[in-house]
């Protein structure tokens, strides 16, 4: 960070607004950035502050912007002040806080303001981040502060009339900054108060010698925007608009005003315009942006550089890695050691093995890698990654370029388990205070600014309803792209007033930041206390940086992504698993790459729970490419996203792959490099080395042009082009055809990715494959393990153990562990899925019945285990999900006579902590028990069995209400197509489930419809169901009724749901099939076919066959089951037009 001094000469206005409220002040502050400097420009004036309410979370973009705009940036903050000490947690004279502004005269002012801030949020939050005096008598250097607004403290003394302590406050302020840094602060919105206060200020400056300066307390950026900063106010408190009781301004007059206009306000405040730019011309602080700050690594013994340990570590790990070392490999190893150290980066590396190496040390599971780093043999070396960069043809300059000084980027994935220990080793290694998360804005979106102003507006919710989803479903719409792309939504902008006010006002809050949250992956290393580089807040006791990610790595400081990623926790229980069921010691990286075994098993496409393969559009895809080995599966990532799938790119690459297709190359050097992908330019790699091969470019200055191709930065690319098109001809390649390959290599640009992290993740996910194909039970019992917490995602997978012929054994409190285990070759369920039944309650129980022996009955449980630890609630989840079944009391008994046991265990353990022997041993209480509970209870039902399941675990065990309708299910379509987008928009289908989440509402005309979910076997969906179909099955319509709905799909929304059009209960719906008999096969040879299927298939559905152009039902004794099965073989047996179902 540097200070520059203004240059002389240059000519500064009067005026300069010192107060100043940007969108960073939530929800309060309404004054975009971008715009709040244009319009400084706009009026002429050379500076501004940034000063919002307790933090700094937008200082480095505003900083940024003023300059880009040639606006001088002054850096402050509105801060909190505590009546007494920060730690207080009281009120004192009806407040908790005072106002203050403070803003950063220099450097040592800046880093003053940023430790205040830090400590206002470590030490000082009690209801806001509050700093106190002492705070400020040692970080006071460098520091400019005004008195603030009406809230400030000396203001509040005026108002309550105590003049004396204004006296008071006015020294010690003074004292505190010294006189010509503190600046008594008039402001004029036309409140009585604030004229009451200036008049005061104006007597205490005047006797002090202090000067005044006058500020106006932007919160917007013109007058106008006054409606839609009250709206934003509105959405902060949870009020609406005609609320009289509500938080608001006095006026709108709380916009950045020209000098004129604030001149005016202060013709009686002598020097109080004057001084504004005086002050502004004194704060000057210059952020340095670029220059790494890289921690120190402290070094072992017999060292003195980074760079020899680094270049030490790689050379004791070439063996390992390359037990035939050749020469490409030394040549590879020293050129990019030579790379780094001429970047500076060493320590860099040393830093990330450091961790990695603690990781895998510690049981935590580390990916092989992510984004580029896989392409750097130094990374290999270390164990950063695990794919071999030279095997793969993987290139160094991807990740870290010569010819472009940034910052390197390692992202490490580690199992999402045990991620959080490996960030505690980093702030153990490197100090708490050097280490911090980092924070992230959620902003409001275009169908949330909608539903808030709406709200706001008391606008009714169907008619809110309505008009979000005429917003297109799209990733980061804005609304101002849904009137340019949607006709139905522009025509009710401009046909209905109500909605054009509304999409109006939600235009000017739209994007604004709403809220704040940590970074899912992003840490940040620093080299020296954070407090004092950057301001922070604390979550659970961990720092949180105030700026996001980009301005972090902006300002230099070591910013890292430790990703926690659900895979390799699942791979790190099926290796345990494995241990446990066959005693064998898997190491996943050593596994064949090529096996038949797992090759059969995706070719097939049976691609459930293989990373990154689950999804059909996916699935499809391999079964495309007929994957051999790991190699194989490298292109997939790359090619499964919607530029290469909407370009024909995929086309050609299995149709080359396959032989289908002539792969042509447009010169004979492009061979060697597009061979591996049949002539289709797939990777960015491939860009960097055609340009490399044709053109003469080095691969750093390859990676540039790769970068400006994918920027589309017309002039760097014309520049670029030319040198490209000079290097062709060097190389004797025509001027047609080089201009030819330049440009599709940039519309290829486009589609690129980046191979590194396509082997990367191609290679988990042929690991995945690999343990589902080898050891399925052990595989899925991990798999459902990771997902205990998603009740949605559990019923999909045990469907899937059900195709696997996995058996699950439902939970048992002798049996079941916290996660899903493996037992007889089967899973038993596990008890951390159970609700309400925590891991310290399961880990009591497991020590309880490992040191003791298996429970014998409900009063055993009760009288072993610690009711402190698992409670009633708990007992009564494990009794209804069936965990206490195998003790041969059924349910219902058990939870009649639970109170009884608990009591009597109760009493069992106050005899033996007093030492007290009882009349009765534990076995003769256990009959007492049994014959004072012997009292009749109904057993339940299967049906409440299956309820209990679902309120204890979120999802049916024993078995499914929908059991008994899986022929016809199989004839519906699964909700999970409509769910993984198979399905478009408007596309009318039929379903079939169980009716869940009802919930009725009246429209405005005093109809009624229902909104609901239905669930299958694969997922649940949202079911709208409008007044007119609801009044025609009003009585099919209840909780847990079964039913089919025929509707259409509504795609518009972030989740898609089906709204109905008609609704039959599942036990009165039947299908037919129809059946169309090829013309060209030998009917008698057909016909004997057709009904060896219908002997085997037998059922209840109706079969009609077409003859002689006029359709025929044939014999109940011919009659279909309507599964799944008889389709697929009445389907091989036809063909799929013969074959008809509705």
């Amino acid at each position: 960070m540097a200070v520059n001094r203004p240059k002389e000469g240059k000519t500064s206005m009067a005026f300069a607004h010192l107060h100043v409220h940007t969108e960073y002040s939530l929800l309060d502050g309404a004054s975009r950035i971008k715009d709040l400097v244009r319009r400084t420009k706009e009026l002429g004036m050379d500076a501004v502050a940034m000063t919002d309410h307790g933090v700094m979370y937008g200082a480095v973009a505003f900083y940024k912007e003023a300059k880009a705009q040639g606006i001088h940036p002054i850096i402050g903050c509105e801060v909190y002040l505590a009546p007494r000490q920060r730690q207080e947690r009281a009120e004192v004279n009806g407040t908790r806080y005072y106002h203050l502004i403070l803003l950063a005269e220099n450097e040592c002012g800046y880093r003053n303001l940023v430790q205040l801030i830090s400590l206002a949020n470590i030490e000082g939050y009690y209801y806001k981040p509050r700093i106190d005096k002492e705070l400020l008598h040692r970080f006071h250097d460098g520091l400019i502060a005004l008195s603030a607004c009406v809230a400030g403290e000396i203001p509040q003394a005026i108002l309550r009339g105590d003049m004396e302590l204004a006296d008071q406050l006015v020294r010690e302020y003074r004292d505190i900054f010294g006189k010509d840094n503190f600046f008594l602060e008039v402001q004029n919105h036309g409140l009585p108060e604030e004229m009451t206060v200036n008049r005061a200020l104006r007597d205490l400056a005047k006797k002090y010698d202090i000067g005044l300066t006058a500020t106006n307390d932007v919160h917007y950026v013109h007058a106008e925007d006054s409606e839609f900063h009250d709206i934003l106010l509105c959405v902060q408190t949870g009020r609406t608009l005609n609320d009289p009781d509500r938080m608001r301004f006095s006026g709108p007059d709380y916009y950045l005003k020209s000098e004129e206009e604030m001149s005016d306000l202060f013709t009686d405040y002598p020097g109080a315009i004057e001084n504004t730019a005086k002050i502004a011309a004194r704060c000057q602080v210059d952020f340095t942006f670029g220059e790494l700050q890289l921690p120190y690594y402290p070094l072992p013994d017999g060292y003195t550089t980074d760079d020899a340990y680094l270049r030490a570590l790689c050379i004791e790990r070439l063996p390992a890695r390359y037990p035939t070392a050749r020469d490409e490999v030394r040549q590879r190893l020293d050129y990019e050691l030579g790379v780094i150290h001429k970047m500076g980066y060493a320590s860099y590396f040393l830093i990330v093995w450091d961790f990695i190496n603690y990781a895998r040390g510690h049981g935590v599971a580390v990916g092989p890698g992510r984004g580029s780093a896989a392409g750097s043999i130094v990374a290999y070396l270390l164990g950063i990654t695990n794919i071999d960069p030279l095997q793969y043809a993987l290139l160094f300059e991807r990740f870290l370029n010569p010819e472009r000084v940034s910052m390197p980027d390692i992202d490490i994935d580690f199992d999402d388990i045990n991620r959080g220990r490996v960030i505690s080793y980093v702030k153990e290694r490197y100090g708490e205070d050097h280490v911090a998360q980092i924070a992230t804005f959620g902003t409001m979106g275009a169908k949330g600014a909608i539903r808030d102003v709406a709200r706001v507006l008391e606008m009714p919710f169907g008619e809110v309803s309505t008009i979000t989803k005429l917003v297109p479903a799209e990733l980061n719409i804005t609304l101002d792209r849904a009137l340019e792309e949607s006709a139905d939504f522009r025509k009710r902008y401009e046909e209905d007033e109500k909605t054009h006010r509304v999409i109006d006002l939600a235009r000017k809050i739209e994007g604004l930041p709403r809220n704040t949250s940590i970074h899912a992956a992003g840490v940040v290393i620093a080299k020296s206390p954070l407090t004092r580089q950057v301001p922070v807040w604390v979550s659970d006791g961990t720092l949180v940086t105030e700026y996001d990610k980009d301005d972090v790595e902006a300002l230099g400081l070591l910013k890292m992504d430790f990703l926690g990623l659900r895979t390799l926790t699942i791979i790190d229980d099926a290796v345990k698993n494995i241990r446990q069921s066959h005693g064998i010691e898997l190491d996943v990286d050593k596994i064949p790459l090529v096996d038949e075994k797992t090759s059969r098993m995706l070719c097939a496409g049976d691609t459930g729970a293989v990373f990154q393969m689950e999804s059909t559009g996916m699935t499809n895809l391999v079964k495309d490419l007929q994957p051999k080995g790991f190699v194989d599966l490298i292109p997939t990532v790359a090619l499964y996203r919607p530029g290469p799938l909407g370009s024909g790119m995929v086309t050609d690459f299995i149709d080359g792959l396959h032989g289908k297709k002539e792969v042509v190359y447009l010169h004979p050097l492009l061979e060697p490099i597009l061979k591996e992908t049949f002539g289709v330019v797939l990777y960015q790699e491939q860009v960097m080395q055609i340009v490399q091969v044709l053109a003469g470019f080095t691969l750093g200055q390859a990676d540039l042009l790769r970068r400006a191709m994918g920027k589309k930065k017309h002039e760097l690319l014309m520049a670029q082009k030319e040198i490209f098109l000079q290097g062709c001809e060097k190389n004797g390649i025509e001027a047609a055809l080089a201009n030819h390959i330049f440009d599709l290599l940039t519309h290829f640009a486009d589609y690129g990715f980046n191979k590194s992290h396509s082997a990367a993740y191609g290679l988990l996910a042929w690991q995945t494959a690999y343990l589902k194909a080898h050891y399925p039970v052990e595989f899925m019992a991990g798999v459902l393990t990771s997902i205990m917490d998603k009740t949605d995602k559990i019923p999909v997978y045990i469907q899937l153990c059900h195709q696997m012929n996995i058996k699950i054994l439902p939970p048992d409190i002798n049996a079941s562990t916290a996660g899903f285990s493996i037992e007889s070759g089967a899973i038993r369920f596990g008890l951390a899925a159970v609700r309400n039944v925590g891991e310290t309650a399961i880990e009591s129980m497991e020590q309880v019945r490992s040191a003791n022996g298996s429970f014998r009955s409900l009063i055993d449980f009760c009288a072993r285990i610690d009711v402190r630890i698992l409670n009633k609630r708990a007992i009564e989840s494990l009794i209804k999900c069936g965990a206490f079944d195998s003790l041969g009391t059924e349910r219902n008994q058990l939870l009649s006579s639970l109170d009884s046991a608990m009591q009597d265990a109760a009493r069992t353990q106050r005899d033996r902590i007093s030492g007290q022997m009882g009349l009765f041993g534990q076995d003769t209480m256990e009959s007492i028990h049994q014959v004072q509970n012997a009292v009749e209870v109904p057993p339940s039902t299967p049906r409440e069995r299956l309820m209990w399941e679902k309120e204890a675990t979120g999802f049916y065990i024993t078995g499914h209400p929908l059991d008994d309708y899986r022929d016809t299910l199989s004839c519906l379509l699964p909700i999970s197509d409509i769910l993984t987008g198979l399905c478009k928009d408007r596309q009318l289908v039929r379903i079939g489930g169980i009716l869940t989440n009802t919930k009725r509402y009246t429209t405005k005309k005093g109809d009624t419809m229902l909104f609901a979910e239905m669930e299958d076997y694969s997922g649940h969906i949202e079911l709208t169901v409008f007044p007119r179909v609801f009044y025609a099955h009003v009585s099919d319509l209840e909780p847990d009724c079964v039913l089919v709905v025929q509707g259409h799909v509504d795609a518009s929304g972030e989740e898609p749901k089906v709204l109905a059009d008609e609704i039959w209960p599942m036990h009165e719906y039947s299908t037919s099939f129809y059946l169309v008999p090829p013309p060209d096969v030998d009917r008698r040879v057909l016909w004997t076919r057709m009904k060896e299927l219908f002997t085997k298939y037998a059922g209840t559905h109706p079969v009609y066959v077409k003859s002689d152009g006029s359709w025929r039902q044939l014999a109940s004794s011919y009659w279909i089951d309507g599964s799944r099965e008889i389709r697929e073989e009445l389907i091989t047996l036809m063909g799929a037009q013969a074959v008809r179902v509705r």
